[in-house]
């Protein structure tokens, strides 16, 4: 392991907090040279308790390598990672920035379990997709929703590989990186949904 690096944190955290969202795709070169530095530097490792209590909580995608609209980090649009681990559970979610975020979304809800490696660091979460639709909003204590069962035909995983209090960096399972940040200002358990019986 190199030694840390705290400039390469404090300078990815700045490029991933430009305003507007997606200003971040026109340093995707520094970015994953950064993220290459601190992989290096500070590698995440999810085996002690810390570190998942660390990875619960609502995440923002500020950047990724990938091409996919559904993985686009657009000025008008949130995309957030809600991660359970203590539950076992995990849901992506789009739905517009600004006042309008909380009428509706596009959601895909997981069961997310961390894999044992064989040797350190633990970095790998399984994902199985359950269900996904359409949310609504909040009408007293019930949300209007459209959900239908999801059939998971590949196994996913995440790398979690950079993780502290406010940066999480991960590879998915078809070669994506993604850079997020924390979002501080958003309830975890206000934004998953209720458990399936």
């Amino acid at each position: 392991m190199s030694e840390a690096s705290p400039q390469d944190r404090l300078e990815l955290l700045q490029l991933l907090q430009q305003e507007p969202r997606g200003s971040a795709n026109r340093h995707g070169d520094r970015i994953q040279a950064l993220i290459a530095a601190l992989e290096q530097a500070q590698p995440a490792d999810l085996s002690t308790p810390e570190a998942l209590e660390q990875l619960e909580g609502v995440w923002e995608l500020r950047w990724s390598s990938s091409s996919q609209p559904y993985l686009a980090v657009a000025p008008w649009l949130e995309n957030l990672k809600c991660l359970a681990p203590s539950k076992g559970r995990g849901m992506n979610l789009l739905r517009l920035s600004g006042p309008l975020a909380s009428l509706a979304g596009i959601a895909v809800e997981a069961s997310i379990a961390v894999v044992q490696a064989e040797q350190p660091p633990n970095q790998r979460v399984e994902v199985r997709f359950r269900r996904g639709g359409w949310l609504g909003p909040s009408l007293g204590a019930n949300r209007l929703q459209w959900l239908r069962s999801v059939n998971q035909s590949f196994p996913a995983w995440l790398d979690i590989t950079v993780l502290d209090a406010n940066l999480r960096v991960c590879r998915g399972n078809a070669g994506t990186l993604f850079a997020l940040k924390r979002r501080h200002d958003l309830n975890l358990a206000d934004l998953l949904l209720t458990p399936q019986n």
